[in-house]
């Protein structure tokens, strides 16, 4: 199954005070971690959407990007939320034989390759359309990481989907409309043991993340 990477990476960062695709982490800028994150977990091809501050993540991007390149899209909306970045990237993707794909929040710096590669098992592995067939189903059709039992961040989404989840993207609700309004199309699938989903929304937030949290943190919020 061919699987995107779609990076979420267009916000001004409003109450972190910078764009957060800019914020130095362990090194590097966290847009370069998320694209690196998706590229070693398999996903291909890679885009990433840019607004806020977008010529500049563009310079950070372009020197740092992964051997099979990076699709940069540009949104122009992207002060209206996280819908109008995932409208544009899904719709970039229309455009590719992609099958599935990965959408990822460009401030979630504990997320590891380990945890993408399980969601594109469940979705692509035996055991997910066994489970289907026997319950006279179809395969999920989002499989998302779940922590404490709960859905968050990232999650797949089978192409099939990808125009109804872009018709509910709306403000700075992404994935999340979708998740909620069909819960027997969704696979949450245990991620404890893989990190953890904190993200970085406020200054508050980057001083007390310097350090990695204990596995199976409870601070994030449901999938946006």
């Amino acid at each position: 199954m061919e699987v995107a990477g779609l990076l979420l990476a267009a916000g001004a960062g409003r109450r972190l005070g910078t764009p957060k695709a800019l914020v130095d982490w362990d090194g590097a800028p966290l847009v370069v971690r998320g694209l690196r994150l998706l590229d070693a977990a398999g996903c291909s091809p890679l885009l990433v959407t840019v607004g806020a501050a977008a010529d500049q993540v563009v310079d950070v991007v372009r020197p740092a990007e992964p051997r099979g390149g990076v699709k940069i899209v540009r949104v122009e909306g992207w002060a209206e939320g996280m819908g109008a970045s995932l409208r544009a990237g899904l719709a970039a993707l229309a455009a590719t034989a992609a099958e599935a794909v990965v959408v990822a929040l460009v401030d979630q710096p504990f997320v590891e390759p380990d945890l993408i590669r399980r969601l594109i098992a469940t979705a692509a592995g035996p055991a997910s359309a066994a489970a289907a067939q026997a319950a006279g189903t179809a395969a999920p059709a989002a499989v998302v990481a779940g922590f404490d039992g709960k859905p968050r961040n990232p999650v797949l989404l089978r192409r099939a989907i990808w125009p109804n989840v872009a018709r509910l993207a709306q403000r700075d609700v992404g994935a999340r409309a979708w998740l909620r309004a069909h819960p027997d199309h969704v696979t949450v699938v245990p991620c404890d043991d893989l990190g953890t989903p904190d993200d970085i929304d406020t200054p508050a937030d980057l001083a007390r993340l310097v350090r990695p949290p204990e596995t199976g943190s409870r601070h994030s919020v449901a999938p946006e």
